[in-house]
């Protein structure tokens, strides 16, 4: 079958069309036909060979996919062929993909596969973050970092949606503007060096809770700009620098440090995580989310996809189209 392998570590450049083996269902295992995937930055740091798994190469990178189910394994409940369905897979860039069933969920008809695809990681990083860890309630203050990626877009659309007030940081005006269309109150330069001072104006004092999945200095921002038993949740580390927390400012402040590993998680418990999605899904048909595909890219040009989210200029989120069919 088509695929897009990573042959060597080198990142998204050494990215080539080529040809995978087919993926079989195994005991508790489905194969999905891909018909969309989404562009993340764990695809950069596979690429690289920095991720927290680092599959043997060859492998076929993408984390996320939209399709219809094609085979089942054994032992496999609640699935069957020709379901459409999201999944988080390994292999995405690719004509198939075989996954663990719990990573599967159902697709309502209304959403179309690109859009999908858009929101399996996103949405239910955000989802899971705010709801189950932080337990984000209305009228409080939400923090984003790296508001203009896919996490960060899904955050504050979530965030607008449980009826926070949210203040959003971002890197270019570009991606500022995106978090405004989001739904973000406020965007702020996150190379502003009063970051710490305009974040503590525009949220009284300080916020309630942050979401960041930068790192680094946004990280050092949220821990100094955060109110009395802020709650902190920590998502990833897009800047490539992994911050080190000093334990006095959680003392003094009662903070909470909030770790969120969506993936991980979702298939440990994934009931939940289909709960998530079905309040998720309710809450698009409602009008209340707003998940949106920034740039689409024909199948040939996901190697380009993943450069221009290493590259920071993708803006939202990316999708791969791997099939026309919706």
């Amino acid at each position: 079958m088509r695929a897009i392998v990573c042959s060597g570590y080198g990142g998204p450049r050494d990215l080539t069309v080529g040809e995978a083996p087919e993926p079989v269902a195994g005991p508790g295992q489905v194969v999905v036909e891909v018909h969309a995937a989404g562009v993340n930055f764990p695809d950069v740091l596979m690429t690289q060979g920095l991720y927290q798994t680092k599959p043997p190469l060859p492998f076929v990178p993408g984390v996320e996919a939209a399709g219809i189910i094609v085979a089942t394994g054994d032992g496999v409940a609640g699935l069957r062929t020709g379901q459409r369905v999201v999944a988080g897979v390994s292999g995405a860039f690719a004509e198939r993909a075989v996954t663990r069933a719990s990573m599967v969920v159902e697709l309502p008809a209304a959403i179309d596969f690109a859009t999908a695809a858009s929101m399996m990681m996103t949405y239910g990083t955000a989802y899971h973050a705010l709801v189950d860890r932080a337990e984000l309630m209305p009228g409080e203050t939400l923090l984003v970092s790296g508001a203009g990626g896919g996490v960060g877009i899904a955050s504050v659309d979530i965030g607008k949606a449980l009826g926070a007030r949210v203040i959003a940081t971002a890197s270019s005006e570009a991606k500022r503007a995106a978090a405004l269309k989001a739904g973000a109150a406020v965007a702020l330069d996150a190379n502003a060096q009063d970051l710490v001072e305009r974040i503590k104006a525009e949220s009284d004092g300080g916020f309630d809770v942050a979401i960041d999945n930068v790192g680094g200095s946004q990280f050092e921002a949220a821990l100094r700009s955060a109110k009395w038993r802020a709650r902190l949740l920590v998502v990833g580390f897009a800047s490539g620098t992994i911050p080190q927390i000093p334990a006095n400012r959680i003392l003094l402040k009662e903070l909470d440090i909030l770790g969120v590993y969506w993936g991980d998680w979702a298939s440990r418990d994934p009931e939940p995580n289909r709960a998530n999605f079905a309040a998720i899904f309710e809450m698009v048909a409602n009008g209340k989310l707003h998940p949106s595909v920034d740039a689409t890219y024909p199948f040939e040009k996901a190697p380009q996809a993943v450069l221009d989210l290493m590259e920071r200029r993708l803006v939202g989120k990316g999708v791969v189209v791997v099939r026309d069919r919706t």
